[in-house]
């Protein structure tokens, strides 16, 4: 679609007589295209030069795709010959701010093609004023060591662009702010001294060939002030000179300006390494949320020397600077980005809309102040390139008269009260939504009366201000503000008390508290966040006392990001580890790692991100991530005083519910050890040993790496009672005996527990081929009549030993969690089938068995109940879960995704079902036994 032939908007002639004249010189009566130019000009006196200057060309290009007059204006910007360089590029610039400026104001292009567009150029323009002047320098052999060869990079010389220009999104009549650096290694030492004066020359020739005002008009006014310390350093320095800078004297404002720097000209190579190299200091590691004060403080500071601090008005007021302004939302936008960035690299994109989007995405910033925001900007960005149209002009400012803002609406196609009313809310609205953020509000007055502090131990709040986290000034003024919003959801808990005493573990095992405090009071949701947690679920509120450096994870973006899986855990694991040399540190280091991801996945259940069923997988993605990136280094520490491991290696089995692939929060895991000799008789290290024994210590070593308490604490339990012949077998299994066992000796409850096998760690080559073992024997036909009877006997047998009953307990008992998978597990094994997962050996029972589509639906609705109420439960406490125990919040969550009112009602359903699911059952398998 054309320029001409897709126009959405109209602009409207401020000024008849002007419009008549632009549209006599172009020739054009009437038509779409004619109603724009007439509108332009009418208003603008910039677009009405312009008009008379390249008009011809315009409708020349007027019927072309946009993207095509894009291209040609692009292309012909770095080809200008050098002897025509400085007219043709203010020619050039001519064509793209007239027809971006109309593309704008007829709707034709969205806001982000606009900025586009011009930055595009910029980018070109520089690069090509760049190359000639750094050209010329080599040609004349100015530029030590460099040949014509090196024009192509400006001889190691790179320019960054910063600010609106870096991020893609330049103003209509914006001056471009940049910095210039040289890459120091390409010159001998003793030449450092002429190759700076030589790049100095070409960037101030650069300048010079962009900014000068001729009878042709300007490229673009270039501000060379943003370099390190622009008031003592030449315009082109090292950069290694600038790096050094920054590690030493680099200031948040600094920071803040290098998210949006981009490498734009000249050796862009080069800039984008000297990019990199700056990424620490730009992006910590560690979240930084004194950022927050001082972009508070520089906001005040600029406010403060243009006198901005005037209520909002539609005259005279600062679109850019002003309260309620552009800046206002960059600021926003790039402060939590800098918090949160260093652990989180999808926050750092360059563009304000972009940047709300994904703050949003990753939970940083409300969706839908995101939204308003990144709407108000476009408004504001628009509104401001209106202003900049009229004249040319680099201004912010809305006119001044009633009159000249007439005129500004007549350029946006707008009522001029309409469109006063409009952005007079919109100031207001940005101010409102970004203030609070930079400067919260005074301490609030408490809605806790006495009575209930008094309940709250005053005791316990005094000694508060005697933890090191309240040790600094700054730390005290910060809590005072958030301390009655605290007092006031802990009096509201179901069990405050209880609450209190987590969270007082909480508070008095951080080590310093102004960026957590600072957290919170700049997003509120988080201290809900920890309050509900030890309200709802204490066991994992005594996980955050004990464990309060999982909040690192909890306020950095990962912390809300796509959940990895098992391989991207097992990947992240597994970087984590190698930078670690001491095995005994990387044992520690597993369990933080695992303890901020276990964490994440309770959090995210707790808070309704995710459901039961996703937290049962998520949590068996994590313990497989943990067996298998610890494997590697278990064999590796163990090698080292053994040996290597004799003949094929072996493989870890994940047995049971980590086999079927879901876990809850407190599952413990079942592990098999399988390995082949391939008839070697021992290891090969400075103490060997045989092949038996080297597998069964190696198991020990794996158990012991997984379970064996360190200063970080423990991973899982493990079990190893699934292994051949339980408790009296080997605690490694060699693949033969493995294999005879299964095939002549096992117990049908051992084929049962092998449908859910599932290699999960070591020797691939071995691991396939187990597999294939497994799915063979698991095809091949069994006698069904004994299989049922001796189902029937283990029913029985569990029926005897774990009765259950429980009000909560869906676990154990007839008809309950443990019973339906077994029957889904005989299902599986009758049907011949390998599927693991619970729903798929449920779809092979319900076959096998020929239950009815009601029945077959009642069955999963069943696994669906007790599994929630099962999860929910093990969250909550590791202890079980009794109606008595269970507080307000923590009932309102175990209930949050069932159709059930109360505690009482559920157990009534539990009941009700495990019933009609135990009758199901005994009539299957009882059936069939009868038949068979």
């Amino acid at each position: 679609m054309s320029l001409s032939g897709n126009i959405r908007r109209l602009p409207v002639a401020h000024d008849q007589d002007r419009a008549r004249d632009n549209l006599s010189a172009l020739g054009l009566k009437t038509g779409a295209l004619a109603d724009l130019i007439a509108g332009a000009a009418g208003s603008s006196v910039y677009l009405s030069d312009l008009l008379h200057r390249e008009g011809d060309w315009l409708l020349e290009v007027a019927d072309k795709e946009p993207d095509t007059v894009r291209r040609a204006l692009l292309e012909e910007t770095q080809s200008v010959s050098e002897d025509v360089l400085a007219a043709q590029l203010r020619k050039l610039k001519r064509r793209v701010a007239l027809y971006a400026g109309l593309a704008d104001l007829g709707g034709v292009w969205a806001l982000e093609d606009v900025t586009g567009l011009l930055t595009d150029f910029a980018c070109a323009a520089t690069d090509r004023a760049l190359k000639a002047a750094v050209g010329k320098e080599i040609l004349r052999k100015k530029l030590p060591g460099q040949s014509a060869e090196d024009i192509d990079v400006a001889g190691g010389l790179s320019v960054l662009a910063m600010g609106k220009m870096g991020a893609g999104e330049l103003n209509y009549s914006s001056d471009i702010d940049l910095i210039c650096l040289y890459d120091e290694t390409r010159f001998e030492p003793d030449d450092y001294g002429e190759a700076r004066a030589s790049f100095v020359r070409a960037v101030r020739k650069m300048t010079a060939i962009l900014s000068e005002r001729t009878a042709d008009g300007y490229v673009f006014r270039t501000d060379l002030r943003l370099r390190p310390d622009a008031s003592v350093t030449p315009v082109a320095i090292s950069m290694e000179a600038a790096e050094r800078y920054y590690e030493a004297f680099g200031r948040t404002w600094e920071r803040a300006a290098y998210i949006k720097a981009s490498a734009v000209a000249g050796d862009v190579e080069a800039g984008k390494r000297f990019l990199e190299t700056l990424r620490p200091f730009v992006w910590r590691r560690h979240l930084d949320f004194a950022a927050i004060q001082d972009a508070h403080d520089m906001r005040l500071r600029i406010r403060d020397h243009k006198g901005l601090h005037k209520a909002a008005s539609h005259l005279g007021h600062d679109l850019k600077l002003g309260q309620g302004g552009i800046r206002e939302i960059e600021f926003f936008t790039q402060t939590r980005q800098l918090i949160a960035g260093g652990r989180d690299p999808e926050l750092r994109v360059r563009g304000t809309v972009d940047g709300l989007s994904v703050l949003a995405a990753k939970g940083w910033v409300n969706s839908d102040e995101a939204d308003q925001l990144a709407s108000d900007y476009r408004a504001l960005r628009e509104a401001e390139h209106r202003v900049q149209m009229v004249a040319d002009q680099q201004t912010h400012v809305l006119p001044i008269t009633e009159d000249e803002f007439a005129r500004l609406a007549c350029l946006a196609g707008q009522d001029p009260s309409e469109y006063a009313q409009a952005l007079e809310e919109m100031f207001v609205r940005v101010h409102r939504l970004t203030e609070g953020f930079f400067a919260p509000s005074s301490p609030a007055t408490s809605k806790t009366n006495r009575t209930e502090v008094a309940e709250l131990s005053r005791e316990v709040i005094d000694r508060w201000k005697g933890y090191p986290a309240l040790r600094s000034e700054r730390a005290v003024e910060i809590f005072k503000r958030m301390e009655p919003v605290l007092l006031d959801r802990l009096a509201a808990a179901a069990r405050p008390s209880e609450a209190l005493v987590n969270f007082d573990g909480f508070l008095s095992g951080l080590p310093s508290g102004v960026q957590l405090f600072s957290l919170f009071e700049a997003n509120p949701q988080l201290l809900d966040l920890v309050v509900d947690i030890v309200d709802t679920a204490p066991g994992l509120g005594q996980h955050l006392a004990r464990n309060a450096p999982v909040f690192d994870a909890v306020i950095g973006g990962g912390f809300f990001s796509e959940w990895p899986g098992a391989e991207g855990l097992t990947i992240s694991l597994t970087d984590e580890l190698v930078r670690l040399q001491d095995y005994e540190a990387r044992l520690d280091r597993a369990r933080v790692w695992a303890r901020e991801w276990h964490f994440r996945v309770g959090v995210h259940h707790l808070r309704g991100i995710i459901d039961a069923h996703a937290a049962g997988q998520q949590y068996a993605d994590l313990a497989t991530a943990v067996v298998r990136a610890l494997w590697p280094f278990v064999i590796e520490t163990f090698a080292a005083k053994h040996g290597s491991p004799p003949g094929r290696g072996a493989v870890v089995i994940a047995m049971g519910s980590l086999g079927a692939e879901r876990l809850n929060a407190a599952s413990d895991l079942d592990l098999i050890v399988v390995y082949d000799a391939n008839g070697a008789e021992s290891s090969d290290g400075r103490r060997p040993l045989a092949t038996r024994a080297y597998y069964a210590r190696l198991t020990q070593a794996l158990v012991t790496a997984i379970s064996a308490p360190t200063a970080e604490g423990r991973l899982y339990e493990v079990d190893m009672r699934l292994r051949p012949s339980g408790r009296q077998g080997p605690v490694a299994t060699g693949f033969g005996a493995f294999q005879t066992y299964q095939e002549t000796e096992a117990w049908t409850w051992e084929h049962l527990a092998l449908t859910r096998a599932r290699v999960i760690a070591g020797n691939a080559d071995l691991g396939a081929q187990i597999s294939d073992f497994r799915r063979a024997l698991l095809a091949k036909p069994l006698d069904r009549a004994a299989t049922l009877a001796d189902v029937a006997d283990m029913r029985a047998r569990l029926a005897t030993a774990k009765p259950g009953g429980a009000a909560l307990d869906i676990k154990t008992g007839p008809g309950r969690l443990q019973d339906i998978e077994l029957f889904a597990q005989t299902g599986a094994l009758l049907r011949r089938d390998a599927a693991r997962s619970l729903s798929d050996q449920l779809g092979a029972a319900i076959d096998v068995f020929d239950l009815s589509p009601e029945d077959g639906r009642v069955l999963r609705a069943a696994v669906d109940l007790f599994w929630t109420v099962q999860s929910a439960a093990r969250l909550i406490s590791k202890d079980a879960l009794t109606s008595e125990a269970t507080g307000a919040s923590a009932e309102a969550f175990l209930l949050r995704d069932l159709d059930v009112e109360s505690v009482a009602d559920l157990s009534k359903k539990i009941a009700k079902t495990a019933e009609y699911v135990a009758d199901l059952i005994d009539k299957s398998i009882g059936a069939d036994a009868s038949v068979g």
